[in-house]
C-alpha cells in the first residue's frame, strides 16, 4: 500500500504534464505563470497573516488567555464545554498552529483519553481557523469588507465547539 501511495503524486504530475502536451499547451510556461501568480498572491496576503500571528503571540504573552479562561469557565461549564478548553476556543478561530499547540498541551496535561483531551481533539477537527481563512481568501481576491461572512463563520465555530463537547459526552460517557 505504501508503494502505491509513494507513486500517487508523481503519477498525477506526470499525467497532468502528458495531458498538457496532448492538448498542445506549453506546460513549462503554464507552470512558471502559475508560480508567479502564487507569489503575487503571497505578497498580498502576507501582511494580514503577519499581523494575525503577532496578535496571537501578544495575547498569549500578556496573560489574556489565562484571564479569559477564568472568566468564561463557569459559563462554558453550564453548556457542557470543559473549562480547561477555553484557551482553545479563543485561539482556534485565529490560529491553527496555536490551537494545535494548545490542544497538544491539553492532551499532555489531561491525557488523550480524558474528557478534556477528547473534547480538544474533536474541537480541533470540527472548527476552522476563521480569521486566518477570511484574511487569506478574502485578501487573495481583494475583498476588504467581509459583511456577514465573519459573524456567520464565528457562529459556525461556536456551533462546532458545542457539538464537539456534546458529541464527546454522548459517545464517551465514561471519559
Amino acid at each position: 500500500m505504501s508503494a502505491l501511495t509513494a507513486l500517487l503524486l508523481p503519477s498525477v504530475l506526470l499525467l497532468t504534464a502528458v495531458a498538457g502536451v496532448w492538448r498542445r499547451v506549453d506546460v513549462y510556461q503554464t507552470l512558471a505563470d502559475g508560480a508567479g501568480e502564487g507569489l503575487r498572491i503571497l505578497l498580498r496576503i502576507l501582511p494580514p497573516l503577519i499581523g494575525l500571528m503577532t496578535a496571537i503571540s501578544m495575547l498569549r504573552a500578556s496573560g489574556f488567555l489565562d484571564w479569559a479562561a477564568e472568566a468564561l469557565g463557569p459559563l462554558l461549564s453550564r453548556v457542557g464545554i470543559p473549562p480547561e478548553t477555553v484557551g482553545l476556543l479563543l485561539v482556534r478561530p485565529m490560529s491553527g498552529s496555536g490551537a494545535l499547540g494548545l490542544g497538544a498541551e491539553l492532551m499532555e496535561t489531561y491525557g488523550p483519553d480524558s474528557l478534556v483531551g477528547r473534547t480538544a481533539a474533536v474541537m480541533l477537527g470540527s472548527t476552522e481557523t476563521t480569521f486566518y481563512t477570511v484574511s487569506v481568501y478574502f485578501g487573495a481576491v481583494g475583498i476588504r469588507r467581509t459583511r456577514y461572512a465573519l459573524p456567520a463563520a464565528l457562529c459556525a465555530d461556536l456551533a462546532g465547539f458545542l457539538a464537539a463537547a456534546w458529541a464527546v459526552r454522548l459517545f464517551f460517557p465514561d471519559s
